[in-house]
């Protein structure tokens, strides 16, 4: 089931499967502003990666002394997530450890996923409950893939990913098979900004770490028309992008936590984490994302 709010610049709808952002329509001008999920390109709009980002060490976790298939960004984006609250200019959903779940990681948890709207920002805050386990370990980060370019007049070449100052974002690496390999390169050095190529995500995403900016944008030059992420709160900020030329999506992906490491340790509280919560405790993280047109 599909849910909207609105205000006078957006009107954003949030699909319960997933918790899922699947559309967002800047009103004055109708332009919509996420991608649409296109199968032959990337089914998916904007998931939220829970409880772990990436892929595990083998494909597989040793927890509470079982082991456990994982495919990859875990599970949150592929099941149903419940309606709990739907305002005027909010919408809430919450998922539960339940019988889809607890087969695929055994521990009690709940997620939520809150939305609201101010002018041009969308604030999405994802709240993590331990209600029993006497410890819970998770990882967690988002996914929003941006529609590019923003309008038929322009191209690839007319897009950059503009930080708020100098940086020399150094990325770890994770090729060839999604796993860190405990390699790491600089995608620039002593840059205001990335340059869009139509290849710069041929071999997958980059993975910057431990940047200063606050914000990391994709910036129309020739307008300033853009999309500004917040990632203050964030150790880790990637860009991604489907290797379908030219792009038809732009993802900033802020995350607090890492895929596993090619050789590391399957057994899951010892593969570094967002945080962990003792029994009754809860954790935050927001991502503003506004949206200048």
């Amino acid at each position: 089931m599909q849910y909207s709010i609105e205000n006078d610049i957006l009107r954003l709808t949030v699909d319960s499967h997933g918790a899922e952002p699947v559309s967002v329509i800047h009103k004055p001008t109708g332009a919509e502003l996420l991608w649409q999920a296109d199968p032959a390109v990337w089914k998916r709009h904007a998931p939220i990666l829970f409880p772990y980002t990436g892929k595990l060490t083998g494909g597989k976790m040793l927890a509470k002394g079982v082991e456990y298939a994982g495919g990859q960004h875990g599970f949150a984006r592929d099941v149903e997530h419940t309606m709990t609250h739907h305002a005027d200019n909010l919408l809430e959903f919450e998922l539960h450890a339940n019988a889809e779940t607890l087969p695929k990681w055994p521990y009690a948890f709940v997620l939520r996923s809150t939305f609201t709207l101010e002018g041009e920002t969308v604030h999405h805050t994802l709240t993590v409950e331990n209600p029993v386990e006497d410890k819970l370990c998770f990882g967690i980060g988002y996914h929003p893939a941006f529609a590019l370019p923003f309008d038929d007049r322009h191209v690839t070449e007319d897009y950059e990913i503009r930080f708020d100052g100098v940086e020399s974002p150094l990325c770890v690496s994770a090729q060839p098979n999604g796993l860190l390999n405990g390699q790491s390169y600089y995608l620039a050095r002593n840059v205001e900004a990335i340059q869009l190529t139509d290849d710069l995500f041929d071999n997958d995403s980059h993975a910057m770490v431990n940047l200063r900016s606050a914000h990391v944008s994709v910036i129309e030059k020739d307008t300033g028309r853009s999309v500004i992420c917040d990632v203050s709160d964030f150790p880790y900020t990637l860009i991604w992008s489907a290797p379908k030329k030219p792009l038809h999506f732009i993802c900033i992906e802020p995350w607090h936590s890492l895929p596993g490491e090619e050789n590391g340790p399957i057994d899951w509280e010892q593969r570094p984490c967002a945080a962990i919560l003792k029994k009754g405790e809860s954790w935050s993280t927001t991502l503003s994302t506004t949206f200048v047109r």
